[in-house]
C-alpha cells in the first residue's frame, strides 16, 4: 500500500529542492527524516514536513490503528517539478528594466511499505474463527 503528499508553491526554484530530493530518494524513512535534519539547505525543512505528512497519510490509510514503525516504509517516488512563475521587473542602468522571476516549485512524496500488509480476507477470517470460538465457549457454560 503505498500514500501520497504533495507541496505545492514552495517558494524555492525546482532546481535547489532536488538537490536535496536527490540525497533521499529510494530511502528508508527513518534514515531520509535523519538525513533532512543534519541537511543544512532550506529545502531540507520542506521536505521533512512533506514527508512526514506522507507518513501521517499512510497510517491513515491504514485506519489510523497501527503505526509506520511497526513496517519497513520507504520512499518509493520523490520529484520536483517546476511551479508558477512570478515575474517582476528591476530597474536597470540607461533608464531599462531587468526582468527577475521569482520561481516556486511542487514536490510530491510517496511513500510504501516492504512488509505486505495482510490482506482484508484473512483479517475477516480470522475474526469469524474468534466470533465461532466465543460462542463455543458460552455453550460450554452454561
Amino acid at each position: 500500500m503505498e500514500a501520497v503528499a504533495k507541496l505545492k508553491n514552495v517558494p524555492m526554484s525546482a532546481r535547489k529542492m532536488r538537490l536535496v530530493v536527490d540525497l533521499i530518494r529510494n530511502k528508508d524513512v527513518e534514515e531520509a527524516l535523519d538525513i533532512l535534519r543534519f541537511t543544512k539547505k532550506e529545502a531540507a525543512s520542506w521536505l521533512e514536513k512533506a514527508l512526514l505528512s506522507a507518513i501521517a497519510n499512510w497510517e491513515d490509510k491504514l485506519g489510523g490503528m497501527e503505526s509506520a514503525d511497526d513496517y519497513d516504509l520507504y520512499i518509493k517516488t520523490i520529484f520536483s517539478d517546476d511551479g508558477s512563475m512570478l515575474k517582476r521587473f528591476r530597474p536597470a542602468p540607461h533608464g531599462r528594466a531587468h526582468r527577475i522571476r521569482k520561481r516556486t516549485n511542487h514536490v510530491t512524496i510517496i511513500v510504501e511499505n516492504r512488509i505486505p500488509l495482510p490482506d482484508d480476507e484473512e483479517i475477516e477470517d480470522s475474526d469469524a474463527v474468534e466470533v465461532e470460538e466465543m460462542e463455543d465457549e458460552t455453550a460450554v457454560e452454561e
